[in-house]
C-alpha cells in the first residue's frame, strides 16, 4: 500500500495574486457596470411648494463600486468633507452611512435596492446646526451595455 502523499500549501504569493485577481469579479457580482437611464430628484420639504423639488435625467454608467458616489448632492459645498461610508449589504440591498469630517453635525444615510433591470438609492440629510433635512433619490433603469 503506498503511503498517502502530503500536498503543499501554495505559496503566499500565489495566495494574494489569486485574491487580488478575483476581489474585482467578486464586487463587480453585485452588479455589474452597465449604462442605465438615471432620473435624480432632490426633495427639500421645508421649501416653498415651487422649490421644494429638483429632477434631473442623464444616461450614466453605474457599478457597485460606484454606488457611494452616485448621489451628485455629494459634490456640492454644504456636503464638502462628507461621503458615504461604512457599505454593509444584506439580499439586494446596499447601505451606507454619511460621514462627514469638521464636526459640523451634519448626518446621514443612504439605501440601494438593486433590482435585475433597475435600481434605486435614496440618500437622506440632516444639516447640522440648521435642523433642515432633505433627500436625494436615484432611480436607474438599466438601458445597455457600457462603452469604453
Amino acid at each position: 500500500m503506498a503511503a498517502p502523499t502530503l500536498r503543499k500549501a501554495p505559496p503566499f504569493k500565489s495566495l494574494v495574486s489569486f485574491v487580488l485577481a478575483t476581489a474585482p469579479a467578486l464586487a463587480g457580482e453585485l452588479m455589474p457596470a452597465r449604462l442605465y437611464e438615471v432620473t435624480t430628484e432632490t426633495g427639500m420639504p421645508h421649501l416653498e411648494e415651487n422649490l421644494r423639488y429638483t429632477i434631473t435625467r442623464q444616461r450614466q454608467c453605474l457599478a457597485h463600486q460606484r454606488l457611494a458616489s452616485a448621489f451628485p448632492i455629494l459634490s456640492h459645498p454644504a456636503l464638502q468633507g462628507c461621503r458615504l461610508a461604512q457599505e454593509s449589504r444584506a439580499d439586494a440591498t446596499v447601505s451606507y452611512l454619511l460621514v462627514c469630517e469638521g464636526g459640523h453635525g451634519t448626518t446621514g444615510d443612504a439605501v440601494w435596492k438593486l433590482g435585475e433591470r433597475q435600481i434605486r438609492g435614496t440618500l437622506n440629510v440632516k444639516l447640522g446646526g440648521k435642523n433642515m433635512t432633505f433627500y436625494q433619490r436615484v432611480t436607474a433603469k438599466a438601458v445597455g451595455r457600457c462603452t469604453a
